[in-house]
């Protein structure tokens, strides 16, 4: 007897490898074939342990660390690139509409923080 298979091919998001799933079609058992390699996690970038923020909240962390970023940029200027370690760690902090209301309040001159 002849078996009779069925092929679908489904591309994968994350991983961007094909995964085919065999299905047979005669009662025998369904086998799913992948790509033998694992798929590789990217490593998430965290900011290290900040002493002067000890406790679970990083609200003042994350403000902190946006005044830094503009005050370092105010004084090194704007090309200057270890300014962007402060960006990084308060947007991983700030919640973004905290960020969007503050570059608001900044553009329109009504910020509280002391940036200059």
């Amino acid at each position: 007897s002849v078996s009779i298979y069925s092929v679908s091919q489904f591309l994968t998001s994350s991983t961007s490898r094909f995964i085919v799933f065999v299905e047979a079609v005669q009662g025998q058992e369904t086998e799913i074939m992948a790509d033998s390699a694992a798929p590789k996690h990217e490593k998430l970038w965290r900011p290290p342990f900040d002493a002067r923020f000890p406790n679970q909240n990083q609200t003042r962390n994350c403000w902190q660390n946006y005044l830094d970023y503009f005050r370092c940029q105010n004084v090194k200027g704007e090309d200057y690139a270890p300014c962007e370690y402060f960006k990084k760690v308060y947007t991983c902090y700030c919640p973004e509409f905290w960020v969007e209301a503050w570059d608001d309040q900044r553009a329109n001159g009504t910020f509280q923080g002391k940036i200059k």
